[in-house]
C-alpha cells in the first residue's frame, strides 16, 4: 500500500476550495475536465512538457497507468486514475473539519513569524523547573522560548557551535579555582566573548523517600552498605557538583553504590526514588516536592544564562532580560520550592570574572 505525505504552502490568501492540495490530483482533475493534456497544462498555467513528464513520473512511481495514451483520441483517465480522483474527493469531504482545524492551528503558529512584536529564543540548558515556568510566562507576552534540556556541558558546546542563542548552566557561589566545576567550564566560557545573565538561586540536595526513613543527612551516609544512589548523566552540572562534593568529603565515587547509574533529569531522579528503585539522588528541591518526597539541602547554587556578547543587544535577548527583571517573574520564582531570584540578580548582566573567578590569576611579585 502506498503511503501519504502531507505538505503545505504559505500564501497571501487561501484558494476558494483549497483543502489539502496535491499536484497529481490537480493535473488528473484538469485532464478529466479539459479532455487533453495541452488544455490541462494551459488551465494550470504549466507547460505541456511539465504536465506530460509529471504524469509519466507518477505512473512509474505508482506502477499503474493514469492516462489512456491513444494518439488522436480525447485524453481520458484510466479506471485507476478515476478511482484515485474519487478516493481523494471522499477523503477530503470526510476529513474537511479536521483539515480546517489543522490548517487553522498551523496558521496561528506561523502568525508568530509575521508578528514584529513576537520573538523566538532558542535556549539549550541544564534541566531546571524554573525554566519551564519562565517559558509559560514569556509565551503569554510574545516571547517564545524554544528550550531543549540537556547537560550543562552539551548546552555550552551548542552555544559555542552556534546551535542556540543562549545556554543555561549552574554552579555554586564562588567555585574554587581547582574544582571540577572550574575544570569543566574553563574552556567553554571566556570573558570578553560571553555575557552572563543572572537567572535564579536554587537549592541542591539529596532527594530521599518521604519522611526520610533511612535518616540520610549527608553525603557520607551514601557510603553505608546497601544504600542505593541514583546519579545524573555525565556532562550534567549536577554530576559535576557531586564530584566536587565527594572530593570535599573525602569520598571516592567507587564508594557510592549507583554512582555509575544515569538519569537525564531531576524529575527522573525523583521518580526513581518515588518508585523505590533508589534511596537517594542529588537534585533540586522542586523535583522532590513535586513527587511528595523528602529533601536534605546541601548547597545553594546560582543558575546562570549565558549568550555570546554579540547577541546581547538582539531583540530576543533584550526581551528575555526584561521578563527576568519583572515583578511577575520574581513572584513566580519565589513560589517555586527552593528558588529565589533577587540574590541571583535575575535579568542583570553579571561579571564573569567576579562570579567564576578561576580566570583571575595574581602575578607573583618579583623577589
Amino acid at each position: 500500500m502506498h503511503k501519504v505525505e502531507l505538505s503545505y504552502l504559505l500564501s497571501p490568501q487561501r484558494g476558494k476550495d483549497a483543502l489539502i492540495r496535491n499536484p497529481m490530483m490537480d493535473i488528473l482533475h484538469a485532464v478529466s475536465q479539459q479532455g487533453s493534456i495541452s488544455k490541462a497544462a494551459k488551465a494550470l498555467d504549466f507547460s505541456y512538457r511539465h504536465v506530460w513528464g509529471a504524469l509519466k513520473d507518477w505512473e512509474q512511481t505508482l506502477g499503474r497507468s493514469l492516462i489512456v495514451w491513444d494518439k488522436g483520441q480525447r485524453a481520458r483517465l484510466t479506471e485507476f486514475g478515476e478511482k484515485l480522483l474519487w478516493a481523494e474527493r471522499q477523503a477530503q469531504a470526510r476529513l474537511a473539519p479536521q483539515i480546517e482545524a489543522l490548517r487553522g492551528d498551523i496558521e496561528r503558529a506561523f502568525s508568530t513569524a509575521f508578528d514584529d512584536n513576537a520573538h523566538v529564543l532558542t535556549l539549550f540548558a541544564s534541566h531546571d523547573a524554573a525554566l519551564s515556568a519562565l517559558r509559560d510566562q514569556t509565551s503569554a507576552h510574545g516571547l517564545h522560548l524554544d528550550i531543549r534540556f540537556m547537560g550543562s556541558v552539551d548546552a555550552m558546546a551548542a552555544l559555542n557551535d552556534g546551535r542556540c542563542m543562549m545556554a543555561g548552566f549552574h554552579v555554586r557561589d564562588q567555585p574554587a579555582r581547582h574544582s571540577a566545576v572550574a575544570r569543566t567550564y574553563r574552556s567553554l566560557l571566556k570573558p570578553g566573548l560571553h555575557k552572563l545573565i543572572g537567572f535564579a538561586h536554587r537549592q541542591q540536595g539529596l532527594i530521599v523517600a518521604k519522611n526520610n526513613p533511612l535518616q540520610i543527612q549527608s553525603l557520607a551516609d551514601l557510603a553505608q552498605p546497601g544504600m542505593r544512589y541514583v546519579n545524573r548523566s555525565e556532562g550534567t552540572g549536577t554530576r559535576v557538583l557531586l564530584d566536587d562534593l565527594l572530593a570535599e568529603a573525602g569520598l571516592m565515587p567507587s564508594a557510592i553504590q549507583g554512582y555509575d547509574s544515569q538519569e537525564p533529569s531531576h524529575t527522573a531522579v525523583a521518580q526513581a526514588i518515588a518508585s523505590g528503585a533508589a534511596d537517594a539522588g542529588l537534585g533540586i528541591e522542586a523535583a522532590a516536592r513535586e513527587k511528595g518526597l523528602g529533601f536534605v539541602p546541601l548547597v545553594q547554587e546560582r543558575y546562570h544564562l549565558v549568550c555570546l556578547k554579540s547577541e546581547l543587544p538582539t531583540p530576543q535577548v533584550q526581551a528575555l532580560i526584561k521578563e527576568l527583571q519583572s515583578d511577575e517573574w520574581q513572584t513566580t520564582l519565589n513560589q517555586l520550592p527552593g528558588y529565589s531570584g533577587k540574590q541571583a540578580g535575575s535579568g542583570k548582566v553579571l561579571s564573569l570574572r567576579a562570579l567564576l573567578p578561576w580566570w583571575s590569576y595574581r602575578k607573583a611579585k618579583a623577589g
